[in-house]
């Protein structure tokens, strides 16, 4: 589950809400105190209340604790009924990088560590305990994942016993399976022949069949799969939370008009490119986005300047209508100067007359 941090979430009354049908499938019937684990290991409790759908009491202490600001991104993995694990990408510069970098549970055998590939945000990541998760399993060595990395068949995985399914080191989901063979898009014919493949796994069933055809159409407009630069390693369900919300924005941006405020387009693009930084190849719906931030930018600068020159016009005409009282007072007072400068001589001799005249 993946949340986009608003400002009601992370300051006033530190609310957050949480994804009704997630809810209703896999959390607890009742109202309890949840764990939140952060990606060092520590423990925070927080109050799931069924009716409101969403975490309250203990909320406010994590997000300060973790000085989370709008616009970050955090993912819920739910590794027990009353315990997620929780991920965050920041918003801001090398901190998104780490962050994103930190949904992955790597270590050195899905990446060689060497002066040339490491930077200052996989320095930082250690190895961490592997959940009972869909996640890669770090032993290469093992003649079975050199087969599965070369397109080894290995069916489905309900057609493996029980031991042979913890050798292949993953645990079973309904319906997923490994994939036959690496496939390139070209070779995608039509939506019956399209698979979502994340490591070595077809993560179809994770998606609804609307879901499945929309990303089919998106990554036919880019005759390409928009997931196959994702990091390796990357939990299955996470990335089809993240290739679920990425149809999501593309269909908002489809459905936007110009009136949209900015701030929507603004988030959208916080978001995606928190999906970029995993290595989504959505470039397209950026810029797209770019563009129409643009047009909607200028939309409301010509709103904005037509306002302004209405209330410039108006100051204007008060303006005038002040000019023209200045400029009938000003006339009024010529008057009456040239009427008091004839008589002006004659008050000089009454005032003596008054002033010497006899006690």
């Amino acid at each position: 589950m993946i949340k986009l941090m608003l400002p009601s979430h992370v300051s006033g009354g530190f609310w957050l809400g949480l994804n009704k049908q997630f809810c209703d499938e896999h959390m607890p019937k009742q109202d309890t105190m949840i764990v939140l684990e952060n990606e060092s290991g520590m423990n925070y409790q927080a109050k799931y209340l069924v009716k409101k759908v969403g975490l309250s009491g203990g909320w406010r202490g994590f997000s300060i604790a973790h000085e989370l600001l709008e616009g970050d991104v955090l993912v819920f993995q739910l590794v027990r009924p009353t315990k997620f694990k929780v991920y965050i990408v920041r918003v801001n510069g090398l901190e998104e990088v780490d962050g994103a970098l930190g949904l992955l549970k790597l270590d050195s055998c899905i990446k060689q560590r060497s002066p040339e590939n490491l930077s200052t945000a996989t320095e930082a990541i250690e190895y961490q305990e592997t959940e009972p998760h869909l996640m890669c399993n770090p032993d290469l060595n093992n003649q079975k994942y050199v087969n599965m990395a070369n397109g080894a068949n290995y069916g489905h995985l309900s057609d493996h016993s029980e031991n042979e399914r913890e050798d292949l080191g993953f645990d079973v989901l309904d319906g997923i399976r490994l994939s036959e063979s690496a496939v390139d898009f070209n070779q995608v014919k039509s939506f019956d022949d399209f698979d979502i493949i994340i490591n070595g796994l077809v993560i179809n069933p994770e998606l609804s069949r609307h879901l499945q055809s929309k990303y089919y159409d998106l990554c036919c407009s880019q005759r390409s799969f928009l997931h196959e630069q994702l990091l390796g390693g990357l939990n299955c369900k996470l990335a089809a939370g993240v290739i679920a919300e990425t149809i999501n924005i593309a269909d908002a941006i489809r459905a936007s008009k110009l009136t949209n405020p900015l701030e929507s387009f603004a988030t959208w693009k916080r978001t995606l490119k928190a999906f970029q930084t995993l290595g989504m190849n959505i470039n397209f719906l950026l810029d797209r986005l770019d563009q129409l931030t643009s047009l909607a930018a200028k939309s409301r600068r010509h709103k904005e300047a037509r306002i302004e020159r209405v209330n410039a016009e108006e100051e204007l005409r008060t303006l005038e209508t002040k000019l023209l009282e200045i400029k009938e007072t000003s006339s009024r007072l010529d008057i009456e100067i040239q009427q008091l400068e004839a008589k002006s001589e004659n008050y000089e001799l009454k005032f003596r007359e008054v002033a010497e005249a006899p006690w």
